[in-house]
């Protein structure tokens, strides 16, 4: 799909305030006596590919339509003034939140809101098809879109397929302007997040052969309905078991040195160490963390429970794990040309797996809580948010998933920005991977972030390569930034050094979402300001990513000979960061003795102390380049298919930079000692 570049929006709101709903004049034929003066626009909608180049006309009036309708509920002003107020450590009221009935009771959505937003869409000829707290889904079609939205749908062709969207922004009758938040699917094109774990393959759906998992909560994912387990892979060793321990002698030497081979990947006592976690015996008790990602792996549990066994890990406790799933999961099957809002479920269990052993790694006696997604689509997720919110299931929230902030239905900022502002009100901090490509200008020709982490409420977790001594303590950082060149055939040298850009920490300057005030005076004019104005930028902080530099992750696969069992690899991306900085924020919750809520406040104020290393691209200075050999079989199981060995020279996050002080790769930085002992009580 070829991914276009966001638009960016003039007088985008402040991170702290509500968006205001621009009145205005929107194309259409005004519905029975109602004029076009009294409708107020909404937020977003209008994708940057449909332009006039691409347009193909008005689509038929009876081409169907399902849109998404989110409900505002009451005084979003004061939601978001109450968000403010709690997270920020200023202000008096800091810490004092609300109970998750309490946030319905002064937020949520009336019975009043709800039969006037329905009697609107079904007098405009919409059906609504399902609801909940929420949103309503309605089925109807393009001329509904027209009498009820004031838009009209055209037809346009993006990346060799047409999709329809509409011509302007959405409008709603003033009468109901106060209970509608955002709409949704009025542009059919594929939004879909990626999860951003990194290895050699995807995975593909293969029928289900696995037996019933052996799960610590007691509750399995319905195996007669997700596919079973991915193709599997294998590192290919030789490895070092700390940085540089091993060194690739064989190997034509790189920047005057021999240098050394991959960590075979970092576990959870090694990561807890090297992060300050050890020394103050910190676990994580009376905390509670959810994941959510799309979908549940069947084998989740026993993985889960055989990895910890394996590597030293606090056993679970009964309970300790438990799983909340939809009534139903949908889009299964992988994306195709013919069916693009495949998901590929299985390609998300390795993501699942990841999140778990990480996060129980780094804090072995919080309660986890996975909440699965139905789909990998921008509903779905959000639905999947909003569980959280709605029964306070967690304190902390990990996600390992994003989309190009420019590939995104702008209208989803808005619902996103709510359930994350609910969430602030009750204490739970929402902790985002921010992507691993960088600022994608290899992958798309267009700089741009990704998204939720790039919203002003989203805690967004950059990456970087972490070296460790031999006992684990650590010794420095790089920015997550991989240039990758390879052996020559001849075997004798290297091809161009450093390399292509091959992966790094997601980072840069929103075009959609304004400066929070919490990173001014902190984040460079200069990069806050790329764009004109004062914008967002990502991320907050960092963690560890870098695959060579990675986490050993066990989890069950589908391997050539048709066999489905345990396996352990190594995996990188920021994917590991979020989960791995959820855990530690765990820690802090538990050293603190009260619940954190919305982070960045907190970790903006931490800025430039003893809480955070500083990480660079070059910590041993200007003139040193670090680098790793890797080697990985071709066929991604064994070395009957061949064996490809690279080196992969860090610290080169495409045009991304890791300088001294706030960077767009590591943001304020990586936890130190004295992060955790920062949250302890003064008094």
């Amino acid at each position: 799909m070829r991914v276009t570049r966001s638009r960016s929006r003039a007088g985008a709101a402040a991170l702290l305030t509500i968006p205001l709903l621009l009145a205005g004049l929107v194309a259409g034929a005004p519905a029975g006596a109602e004029s076009q003066a009294t409708r107020v626009t909404l937020p977003g909608g209008v994708p940057d590919w449909a332009g006039s180049a691409a347009d193909r006309g008005p689509v038929a009036d009876s081409a169907a339509v399902t849109a998404h309708v989110y409900l505002a509920g009451r005084d979003r002003a004061g939601l978001a003034a109450l968000a403010h107020a709690v997270s920020d450590p200023r202000s008096s009221t800091y810490g004092q939140y609300l109970t998750a009935g309490q946030v319905q009771q002064r937020f949520g959505v009336t019975a009043r809101q709800r039969a006037a937003v329905r009697a609107w869409l079904t007098g405009a000829g919409f059906r609504v098809t399902t609801e909940d707290a929420h949103e309503l889904t309605v089925l109807g079609d393009a001329r509904a879109v027209r009498l009820a939205f004031r838009t009209e749908l055209h037809a346009y062709r993006r990346g060799g397929r047409v999709y329809s969207a509409p011509v302007v922004r959405a409008s709603v009758p003033a009468s109901v302007a106060a209970d509608v938040l955002a709409v949704t699917g009025l542009d059919n094109a594929p939004h879909l997040v990626h999860h951003d774990g990194l290895r050699a393959v995807g995975a593909a759906a293969v029928p289900d052969r696995t037996a019933p998992a052996d799960d610590p909560a007691g509750h399995g994912a319905r195996r007669d309905i997700l596919p079973g387990p991915g193709p599997a892979y294998v590192n290919s060793g030789p490895f070092s078991s700390s940085f540089g321990q091993r060194p690739a002698t064989s190997l034509p030497r790189a920047y005057g040195h021999t240098q050394p081979y991959a960590l075979a990947g970092y576990t959870g006592t090694q990561l807890r160490r090297a992060y300050g976690a050890t020394a103050g015996g910190l676990t994580g008790t009376g905390v509670t963390i959810a994941i959510v990602d799309a979908y549940d792996s069947p084998t989740l549990g026993q993985d889960v429970t055989r990895y910890a066994a394996a590597h030293g890990d606090a056993a679970y406790r009964k309970g300790q794990l438990t799983r909340v799933d939809p009534a139903q999961w949908t889009d299964v099957v992988d994306p195709s040309p013919a069916f693009p809002n495949g998901c590929g479920a299985s390609g998300w269990y390795g993501e699942q797996t990841l999140d778990i052993e990480a996060a129980h790694a780094m804090a072995p006696d919080a309660n986890l809580v996975y909440v699965g997604a139905a789909s990998c689509g921008d509903d779905d997720l959000v639905g999947a948010l909003n569980r959280i919110v709605d029964g306070h299931l967690a304190d902390i929230v990990s996600d390992s998933w994003s989309s190009l902030e420019g590939d995104t239905d702008s209208a989803t900022d808005a619902v996103y920005n709510h359930a994350l502002m609910g969430g602030a009100a009750e204490g739970i901090g929402f902790y985002f991977s921010s992507g691993d490509h960088g600022d994608d200008l290899a992958a798309t020709g267009t700089k741009q972030v990704e998204t939720p982490a790039a919203l002003p409420w989203a805690t967004a977790v950059g990456g970087t390569s972490l070296a460790t001594d031999a006992d684990g303590t650590y010794r420095f950082e790089t920015g997550w930034g991989t240039a990758k060149a390879f052996l020559a055939m001849n075997g004798r040298s290297w091809s161009q050094l450093p390399g292509g850009f091959d992966a790094g920490g997601g980072g840069g300057t929103s075009r959609r979402s304004a400066e929070p005030d919490y990173q001014q005076h902190v984040v460079p004019a200069a990069l806050a300001g790329i764009y004109g104005g004062h914008h967002r930028v990502v991320p907050d902080v960092a963690a560890v990513a870098d695959s060579g530099t990675g986490f050993l992750v066990g989890q069950t696969q589908t391997w050539p000979d048709n066999t489905v069992r345990y396996g352990e690899y190594r995996i990188g991306g920021t994917s590991l960061a979020a989960p791995v900085f959820a855990g530690i924020q765990a820690l802090a919750q538990q050293a603190s003795g009260k619940p954190l809520g919305f982070a960045n406040p907190a970790l903006y104020q931490r800025y430039g102390t003893v809480a955070y290393h500083q990480v660079t691209d070059h910590p041993l200075g200007a003139g040193t380049e670090l680098a790793q050999v890797r080697v990985d079989y071709r066929n991604a199981v064994d070395a009957t298919g061949g064996l490809s060995t690279t080196l992969r020279t860090m610290g080169h996050d495409s045009s991304l930079h890791a300088t001294v002080g706030y960077n767009d790769v590591t943001g304020v930085g990586t936890p130190a000692a004295g992060y955790l002992t920062s949250y302890l009580p003064t008094h």
